[in-house]
């Protein structure tokens, strides 16, 4: 009997047992489509704080959350539902209680994309706090109601006018995004409006190269579990779950 304590699992394929995969324990994925010689971690003025669902923190194959955090020298990720009583998480809000957000989509939020450079510094300041909610839109959005403190916070978003690029993957709506790919969006505004001077065109690369491999796996006429048609073809994604099941990402 394996003890699936151990981590490693042995896989019956078509009567076959195959060996378990290595893993690479950095990017948390197999070594064979592992994504870190694509990292480069950029250094910014604002801090991002990613509030991981565990759902999403078991995900090995296609969360950008931890990949986001690999991206950011200066982020870290917390895991959990509620972050209420959260030690980390009102350490810093203790701290730096003035000058911390969640971003988050709402009809009443701080948009950074409609306020010019002079206005987000004075809302934001220097050195900003960013919470990010990385799950599910149901997930999020439990995360959300159950965390007090978390509901206290001011709140920004912005205007996406991009689609994603998550091909392989349904989108509750055309105009959402991943959250590396929402994380990219926020300081490419705050770059334009002078208040982070990072380079961010390497900041996708590790997220093209997962979707590369998933394109590359999912059309592989070899592997017999993901077959998706004679052709063997895959195009981007033109119908969306009408239930927001997806990662937390954010629209007009």
């Amino acid at each position: 009997m394996v003890d699936k304590k151990n981590i490693q699992y042995i896989r019956s394929v078509q009567g076959e047992i195959e060996e378990p995969r290595e893993q690479c324990y950095i990017c948390n994925r197999a070594k064979s489509a592992c994504i870190c010689n694509c990292c480069n971690p950029i250094s910014t003025k604002t801090r991002f704080i990613i509030l991981m669902h565990p759902m999403e923190y078991r995900k090995e194959k296609n969360g950008t959350g931890r990949m986001t955090n690999l991206q950011l020298e200066n982020s870290e990720i917390i895991v959990g539902v509620d972050f209420t009583n959260n030690m980390r998480v009102n350490e810093i809000l203790a701290i730096h209680k003035n000058n911390s957000f969640l971003l988050y989509p709402g009809q009443n939020n701080f948009n950074l994309s409609e306020n010019n450079q002079s206005d987000i510094y004075s809302f934001l300041g220097s050195t900003p706090h960013l919470f990010i909610l990385d799950g599910t839109w149901p997930c999020a959005r439990k995360m959300l109601k159950l965390s007090l403190n978390l509901q206290k916070l001011k709140r920004v978003s912005f205007d996406n006018t991009i689609q994603s690029k998550f091909i392989f993957k349904q989108q509750p709506a055309p105009l959402c995004l991943s959250t590396i790919e929402s994380v990219y969006t926020v300081i490419n505004i705050l770059k334009a409006a002078n208040l982070e001077n990072c380079c961010t065109d390497k900041f996708l690369n590790p997220f093209k190269k997962m979707v590369e491999q998933q394109v590359h796996h999912v059309t592989n006429p070899n592997n017999v579990k993901n077959q998706i048609g004679s052709k063997g073809d895959i195009t981007a994604k033109n119908s969306y779950k009408k239930s927001n099941q997806r990662n937390i990402l954010f629209e007009r």
